[in-house]
């Protein structure tokens, strides 16, 4: 059982820890607040992308499959970081964790199956598909 002077020992290292860390934060604020330019100008706060004048808003409306590519992007990327950790100790693991490793896998191309039958995945325009699907039924004169 640890003695009450152990423990508040580690109460106190704990609080100065936390006072020097808040510490640090507020002179790196205030720094930056007086080390940091005052120059105002017109042209200072609009956008300049490799020497292009802006044109328009920069508020444009995406189609929401840019955010599903970028979810399936980051739901992909980490199950690949379990995989990755699950490689580095394959041997510790056994059959029993290969087993587990290829049901995760069967998991995730299940997944990636049901997206591209939903169509998830495909980008191609509606009116697109329209003309493919006219194009392909015309009777050829050969």
């Amino acid at each position: 059982m640890p003695t009450s002077t152990e423990v508040a020992a580690h109460h106190w290292a704990f609080a100065v820890f936390l006072v020097v860390a808040l510490g640090l934060c507020a002179l790196m604020l205030v720094g930056a607040y007086f080390l940091g330019g005052r120059a105002r100008a017109r042209t200072k706060n609009t956008p300049y992308e490799s020497g292009i004048d802006a044109v328009g808003s920069a508020r444009l409306r995406l189609s929401a499959k840019f955010y599903l590519v970028a979810m399936f992007f980051v739901i992909f990327d980490v199950e690949a970081l379990y995989l990755f950790a699950w490689s580095v100790s394959v041997r510790e693991s056994g059959w029993i964790g290969f087993i587990e490793a290829a049901i995760f896998i069967f998991v995730l191309l299940a997944g990636l199956f049901y997206l591209v039958r939903i169509g998830a995945l495909d980008w191609t325009p509606q009116r697109s598909k329209r003309q493919l699907k006219n194009t392909n039924n015309t009777p050829s004169n050969f």
